[in-house]
C-alpha cells in the first residue's frame, strides 16, 4: 500500500505541474489594432465616473508621450477624444475616439499604459480606476478616406 501511494504521489508530482501550467497559464493579451485611414471608436462611460475615465486617458497621453517607441508618438499625434454633450439613451456619457490609425499599433488603453508603467501597484490602481468607470466599447467604425475636402 505504501508503495502504491508513493507511486501515485511521484506520478502526481510529475504530471500536476504540467497540467496546472497548461490549464492556468494566461495567454498574452491580444492587441487591439485598427485598420484603415480613419476610425471612430465610441465608448460609453458611467456618468458619475467621467473624471476617472479622463484621468486614465490623461495617463495614456502621458505614457504615449514618454514612450521611446516612434509608434507611440504617431498614435498620440493621431488620437483625439471628444466627450459628447448629450448623454446616451441609457444615461451613460459617450466618448468618441477620433483616430488616424497606425498600422499594427495596439490601441488597448491599459496595455498601452502597461508598456510604460511597470510598477504592479500602479498598474493595479489604474486597472481598478479604468474598470470602475464601467466603460464599454459600443462601436468601432473604420475605413478609407475617399474624399478629402481640405485638399
Amino acid at each position: 500500500m505504501r508503495r502504491l501511494s508513493g507511486l501515485l504521489l511521484a506520478g502526481a508530482m510529475l504530471v500536476l505541474p504540467a497540467f496546472t501550467h497548461a490549464t492556468f497559464a494566461q495567454a498574452a493579451p491580444q492587441k487591439f489594432t485598427i485598420e484603415g485611414d480613419a476610425a471612430i471608436l465610441m465608448v460609453a462611460v458611467n456618468p458619475a465616473k467621467t473624471a476617472d475615465y479622463e484621468q486614465v486617458l490623461n495617463k495614456l497621453k502621458e505614457v504615449l508621450a514618454k514612450s521611446e517607441a516612434a509608434e507611440a508618438k504617431q498614435q498620440a499625434a493621431g488620437w483625439k477624444v471628444i466627450r459628447t454633450k448629450t448623454p446616451h439613451s441609457d444615461g451613460s456619457v459617450l466618448y468618441m475616439h477620433m483616430i488616424t490609425p497606425v498600422a499594427g499599433a495596439d490601441y488597448s488603453v491599459l496595455q498601452s499604459i502597461y508598456a510604460v508603467v511597470k510598477d504592479p501597484s500602479e498598474q493595479k490602481a489604474l486597472y481598478d480606476l479604468y474598470v470602475g468607470t464601467g466603460s464599454k466599447n459600443l462601436t468601432l467604425i473604420s475605413g478609407s478616406v475617399v474624399v478629402d475636402l481640405g485638399k
